[in-house]
């Protein structure tokens, strides 16, 4: 035995494995007490190597046995170094040339200045808001600037705060289902109403906001007052014949106690048609409830109004002037409210 040899087997002994010398081609083979450093991939390829050795060194015989490819075989094979037993190791996988930032400097602070303007609104709705200001980007790099913004911790976006939309319940066993038979083609054919309790912290009594929401512009109408009783929602129907761009004509509610008497009564003077839910069934107020996590997300969570009434009420109607005419709305095409009635010839 050569120098050479005795020193290589010294440095493979050191590193807790065994070999011997197997033929005349002089293959060294580790025996089955790998290093504990080495993570469970690369014992397993270890293994397959000093099962390949140790049977007739058969590619397509070792592939079968493992259950891989024989490529796959050939790889760790000639990837393998006796002396290096972390050439069995998975590679890194990062490029060696990565892709550089193409934005600008005025682009960068564009994204910036929206976003931090409108901390909920995603890519997607940032990025038709910089088309607006002549400031062309795609999708995907709006994203690669947000990112390259959080990396460095220049994104001042204000901290959430927990909300929870409560919703009390009545049984009402004559609750009219809607017709399957309805068409709803219009603006104003179908208003889903429903209400979101508010609770800003340090505040005892929750506020409640009224919200109506057309099912086909999805034009919002919002009102947030002390309590949510029958006589307070006959005030809605006032505010939805002022601020929605279209007459109502049929509403749809659920079995909340403030949604009977006195506010039938005002619906049927005004000949609106009223539709009532079936208990538990929320899923037929699907646009609306998405309408109140909308407003808990991207309003109440970051406004800097104070929690009272008035504030409140103010920082309300500035957003549903931004909600209806500003953002824009992915089941829209990216166009908001006040867009989509002009392009089908209502004039806002």
């Amino acid at each position: 035995m050569t120098k050479s040899t005795r020193r290589r087997r010294r440095h493979l002994q050191s590193r807790g494995g065994q070999l011997v010398v197997a033929g005349h081609g002089g293959l060294w083979r580790l025996a089955r007490r790998p290093p504990a450093d080495l993570s469970r991939d690369a014992r397993r390829r270890l293994a397959m190597i000093d099962w390949h050795r140790t049977h007739g060194a058969n590619v397509s015989l070792t592939a079968r046995h493992f259950g891989v490819s024989r490529p796959t075989v050939y790889r760790w094979l000639g990837r393998f170094d006796p002396l290096r037993l972390t050439t069995l190791e998975d590679a890194s996988s990062t490029p060696r040339r990565r892709r550089r930032p193409t934005w600008t400097v005025a682009q960068v602070e564009a994204v910036r200045g929206l976003r931090e303007r409108y901390p909920r609104w995603g890519k997607a709705k940032l990025r038709v808001l910089l088309r607006r200001e002549g400031i062309g980007l795609s999708v995907s790099m709006v994203g690669r600037i947000l990112a390259y913004l959080r990396r460095r911790g220049v994104l001042h976006e204000p901290a959430g705060r927990r909300m929870r939309a409560g919703q009390r319940r009545w049984p009402r066993p004559h609750a009219v289902r809607l017709p399957k038979g309805l068409l709803i083609e219009r603006p104003g054919d179908l208003v889903e109403l429903d209400t979101l309790d508010v609770r800003p912290p340090g505040v005892t009594h929750p506020f409640k906001q009224f919200t109506a929401r057309d099912r086909v512009s999805r034009w919002d109408t919002l009102e947030l007052r002390t309590n949510a009783r029958a006589g307070t929602a006959v005030g809605i129907l006032d505010a939805l014949a002022e601020r929605m761009p279209f007459a109502v004509r049929a509403i749809s509610i659920d079995n909340g106690s403030e949604f009977m008497a006195e506010f039938e009564l005002a619906c049927q003077a005004r000949g609106i048609t009223l539709f009532h839910l079936p208990p538990r069934s929320p899923k037929l107020h699907g646009s609306v409830e998405r309408a109140n996590r909308t407003h808990t997300e991207e309003f109440y969570e970051v406004t800097d109004a104070a929690g009272e009434l008035e504030p409140l009420q103010a920082g309300l109607a500035e957003w549903e002037v931004c909600y209806n005419t500003i953002r824009p709305h992915q089941a829209l095409g990216y166009l908001t409210p006040a867009e989509y009635l002009a392009s089908i010839g209502l004039e806002v």
